[in-house]
């Protein structure tokens, strides 16, 4: 019995010892390796916790499988975790079905160079190598690798002409902070008949067709909604351009920088907005400053209506500023919708009388210390005060105004000289159709003279939304029963000003 039992006893004792020096070699070599000659478990050939360097797996439950690179993911890297979690797998189910359907489409395929652009986690990359597309990569500020490497989407780094397809997904367009910038990487790296495909959560026309005229250079292929994969991002619009060099969009024209194209239309998506504006105030109101304190809460500002995220830049023009708290900063700056976005504030105001002021905000502000008129020219103008005001100075700004810009025929008032400018030119010279402009104007009747220009230059169509104050023989605060003999308008012509500037498809605003 003993010599039966003892055999067996005698080979798992050798067997363990065996086992215990063989891990005792390993544990030797890991540590000569890795302090000695300073390698890394990464090397694959001895290290037991880590993973050959062509690194193939599955993810559990999902039936996905993947190449990711020749970068090995030991078991303790929290990519592993990474990877097999639920949204990872989710995600990148979807994007595969995404990706095939494109393939499908003729928009990609297998041998297409290919970048997925602002991709924080790579789900993207990992979809198009399980599908067979094998020649992509991601971008994002923080480096994931081995699917995403550190680049930015309004600073890819990559060559001119480098990639067949570009993607770009999640709404992260839609959350760029330069997505003028981003649109123009993407022309830069894509190449001549190359495909590019968004995701947004864009859902208004405004913002669709603000989004395609970032994309100018490209033709718009297909466009349409499909249901999301996560909580953050339920519905999306998916949108395939081609670029084509030379082409430019047809859903807008641009009036470019000192063009001399005067045509201008403004398109059926900006008419839609206007039907949406609160009414016009049909009969002459007797107070209008109060009219204009009830009223401002009816107001359908063009920002709180759609999404200005797809504009290059965001710009207001205050024409016949005054002092900066007149509007710029006691309305515009605290009230206005912006969205977020940093707008850049030209103020004009020629009356020097103010100037002081805005020395404090050159930063915020930049002021143009002419009149806005028709032509560049010398003017005259006349500086008169509300009948009643008496000159106290905490009353001196807010009585102080610039009469009409006219040969001037004084009636005891300040008359100064002051250099006029063709402000629609300048409009033209400033901004472009791929901005977001807003513009206050309250020039004391010279809006008359300038409304028209705006319309002959096609100036006007680069203007979003208008705030206007029109300035008629309103009935006086100081002497109630009696009109100003100030301007020759009347209420009536006002309102046909207002009227035709909508009927054209502009979104003005009455202003006082």
């Amino acid at each position: 019995m003993d010599s039966g039992t003892g055999k067996p006893s005698l080979f798992r004792n050798i067997l363990a010892r065996a086992l215990l020096f063989g891990v005792f070699i390993l544990v030797i070599r890991f540590a000569y390796v890795v302090t000695i000659t300073g390698e890394s478990c990464n090397r694959g050939d001895f290290c037991f916790f880590s993973m050959p360097q062509s690194l193939s797996f599955v993810i559990p439950g999902a039936g996905v499988s993947a190449i990711v690179g020749n970068e090995a993911v030991s078991r303790s890297d929290p990519r592993r975790e990474l990877y097999t979690s639920k949204e990872w797998i989710r995600s990148v189910h979807f994007y595969s079905s995404v990706f095939q359907d494109l393939i499908s489409d003729g928009y990609l395929s297998p041998h297409s160079k290919s970048l997925c652009a602002e991709t924080p986690l790579g789900q993207e990359v990992f979809a198009l190598k399980e599908i067979g597309v094998e020649d992509s990569v991601g971008i994002f500020k923080k480096a994931t690798k081995p699917l995403v490497i550190k680049g930015e989407g309004h600073r890819i780094p990559f060559d001119d002409n480098t990639f067949d397809f570009i993607f770009t997904g999640g709404g992260r367009l839609d959350a760029s902070a330069r997505p003028s910038d981003f649109a123009a990487e993407i022309a830069r790296t894509l190449k001549p008949e190359g495909f590019v495909v968004v995701h947004i959560k864009a859902n208004d026309t405004y913002s669709m067709n603000s989004l395609l005229y970032l994309f100018n250079y490209c033709k718009l292929l297909k466009m349409h909604d499909m249901d999301g994969f996560n909580s953050s991002m339920p519905f999306i619009r998916e949108i395939v351009l081609r670029k084509e060099t030379g082409f430019l969009n047809h859903l807008s024209k641009q009036i470019p920088h000192g063009s001399s194209d005067n045509k201008c239309s403004v398109p059926g998506h900006k008419r839609e907005l206007v039907k949406k504006a609160e009414p016009l105030i049909e009969e002459e109101p007797l107070k209008p400053w109060i009219t204009l304190k009830k009223n401002i809460n009816n107001v359908k500002y063009l920002s709180s209506m759609v999404d200005i995220s797809f504009k290059k830049r965001y710009v207001y023009v205050d024409v016949g500023a005054r002092s900066y708290g007149s509007s710029i900063g006691s309305w515009f700056r605290k009230q206005y919708p912006k969205q977020n976005k940093t707008f850049h504030v030209y103020a004009i105001e020629a009356d020097k009388h103010f100037h002081q002021q805005y020395d404090l905000k050159k930063k915020t502000v930049t002021l143009l210390p002419y009149a806005a008129w028709v032509r560049n020219e010398t003017l005259r103008f006349e500086i008169n005060r509300d009948p009643g005001q008496e000159e106290v100075s905490e009353l001196k700004d807010k009585s102080r105004g610039m009469g009409r810009i006219q040969p001037v025929k004084s009636n005891g008032g300040e008359v100064n000289e002051i250099q006029g400018f063709d402000f629609a030119e300048w409009l033209k010279s400033t901004v472009t159709e791929s901005d977001f402009v807003a513009m206050k104007m309250d020039v004391e009747g010279t809006e008359f003279d300038l409304i028209p220009r705006l319309f002959e230059t096609g100036a006007i169509c680069l203007i979003d939304e208008i705030f206007l104050e029109c300035h008629y023989n309103r009935w006086q605060r100081c002497c109630p029963g009696q009109r100003s003999t100030k301007y020759e308008k009347n209420y009536g012509q006002c309102l046909q000003l207002f009227t035709s500037l909508r009927d054209s498809g502009i979104l003005v605003h009455q202003w006082w």
